[in-house]
């Protein structure tokens, strides 16, 4: 009799778990399709998703500062809706997830377009152009992706780089050692074991290469090699619900690039050295 109760109370436990996340699954469904440009509107304020040590996108000073080409250009845009822009910090590889569950509002970190992540989430109008490039030192003597043959490559997880070797795996994955990628949850650990030695090759975004090489002590032991992976663009990343909010920003970067304070905060991060499709039109 005891066995015979504790198995129906062990599938009731089992029915009402999977009501329950059946009922999450739900809720969660519903908040994508929704449009919550109303309720942000009436709140003041939108969560922007960030890993908080991608320079110079969006990043953290030694004194904990949050600043970035990123930052700047987020506040400005929704300055002129008189909101305000909090930062969370979040686990890159999950992004998407975060946006879903209703952690964050937006992704806006250098965020690439990708066909994978344009099955879950919307994005807004391209603001800037990137690629993907190798980053070595001068003494390894890689001048090329051939010369990673047998070598150790690194990348960010859940980045658009990683996608890329995994995607064109010819390129690059297919010459490393063991065919493998070393995942990193940051560029900034990814740093610490290219100039270690531990890996000999990172592939990642030109503008968090260009300006990190910049800002060395030695900026000459570095090397930036451009490959054949595809020319990437940033743009915004948003539920696909959120159409006002998509239709908002694009108004907004439109108008920041007819004012002048586009080009402004480009000088500011990237000098001339920078693709901004906006200023193109």
């Amino acid at each position: 009799m005891r066995r015979l109760v504790r198995w129906v109370l062990g599938v009731s436990l089992l029915i009402g778990l999977g009501v329950s996340l059946a009922g999450c699954s739900n809720v969660t469904q519903r908040a994508n399709t929704q449009d919550t440009w109303p309720k942000l509107q009436k709140r003041g304020r939108v969560v922007v998703g960030l890993d908080d040590t991608f320079v110079p996108m969006g990043f953290r000073q030694k004194s904990g500062k949050l600043v970035g080409y990123d930052i700047d250009l987020a506040r400005a845009v929704f300055k002129l809706y008189h909101m305000k822009v909090d930062f969370q910090s979040i686990d890159w590889s999950m992004n998407a997830t975060e946006l879903h569950n209703g952690t964050i509002d937006l992704i806006w970190n250098g965020f690439s377009i990708t066909p994978q992540r344009a099955k879950k989430v919307a994005f807004s109008d391209v603001y800037l152009n990137n690629d993907q490039v190798l980053v070595t030192l001068k003494k390894d003597h890689i001048n090329s992706f051939k010369d990673m043959t047998n070598k150790v490559l690194g990348a960010q997880s859940g980045s658009s780089g990683y996608n890329d070797i995994e995607s064109h795996p010819k390129l690059l994955k297919d010459r490393i050692k063991d065919h493998n990628v070393i995942q990193y949850d940051s560029f900034t650990n990814a740093f610490i074991d290219l100039n270690a030695g531990r890996i000999q090759g990172l592939l990642i975004d030109s503008t968090y290469a260009n300006y990190y090489v910049k800002h060395q002590a030695h900026p000459e032991d570095y090397k930036v090699i451009t490959g054949s992976f595809p020319k990437e663009q940033f743009a915004v990343g948003l539920r696909k619900g959120d159409t006002t909010m998509r239709k908002k920003i694009n108004a907004g970067l439109k108008r920041l690039a007819a004012n002048g304070t586009l080009a402004k905060i480009n000088e500011k991060w990237f000098g001339q050295n920078v693709d901004t499709p906006l200023l193109k039109k």
